[in-house]
């Protein structure tokens, strides 16, 4: 039986999604990582694993993330036989690796979900030859206005694009999936932003890896 209706990027931004109520883990993620959980939820059929979606827009306050993490897990822990949380560092500074201990949760490896996505391993050792690259994922460039082009002003102020990119060279899409739309959409970004353009089909990544490990 299909799950009920997943909600709008832009639900997924502002409010996230609730628990179903339904699976014996809890997995506490980033509403910008709904699409692909679920997904990976339906194609294994781990109906064990239930999930909770935080506002994607946390990320334009990272600082935040370790509260609202802590918040999600008090609430639910009492529910659930466990909880893990499928944020990686996310911008905290390793604040929400040392929140996750406090609590005696499990996290995600890795520094964000564009390493994870690419493989924690493989991300890296391509870091010393691409720190000029801007990352895009499918979740971000549907809501390339909602995380770049508006929080950064250039709305307004279009001016200021090649003072925040002027150091970046190219933006790689890293693609979950197969969807010509989104490759229109994310080449459409790499010129808006003045930068090449390259497409990197990543697939899932450590993300199956993670949550294959979640056994009930």
């Amino acid at each position: 039986m299909p799950g009920p209706a997943l909600p709008d990027d832009d639900t997924l931004t502002e409010q996230g999604l609730p628990p179903a109520a339904q699976g014996r883990i809890l997995l506490i993620a980033c509403g910008a990582l709904a699409h692909e959980i679920l997904a990976l939820k339906r194609a294994n059929g781990w109906d064990h694993l239930d999930l909770q979606c935080l506002p994607a827009n946390l990320h334009l306050w990272p600082d935040r993330i370790p509260a609202a993490v802590e918040q999600a897990v008090t609430e639910h822990r009492a529910a659930y036989d466990r909880l893990f949380i499928v944020y990686a560092d996310c911008g905290t500074g390793g604040l929400l690796q040392q929140k996750c201990k406090e609590l005696g949760v499990e996290m995600v490896e890795g520094p964000h979900c564009y390493s994870f996505f690419e493989g924690n391993a493989a991300f890296a050792a391509k870091a010393e030859e691409e720190f000029t690259a801007f990352y895009l994922t499918d979740f971000l460039v549907r809501q390339f206005d909602a995380f770049v082009w508006r929080p950064m002003g250039l709305d307004r102020h279009p001016e200021l694009r090649d003072m925040y990119f002027g150091n970046y060279t190219k933006l790689v899409y890293q693609a979950q999936t197969d969807d010509p739309a989104l490759d229109a959409k994310a080449r459409a970004c790499a010129a808006r932003l003045g930068l090449a353009y390259e497409r990197r089909f990543t697939g899932y990544g450590d993300l199956t890896t993670a949550l294959a490990t979640l056994t009930p």
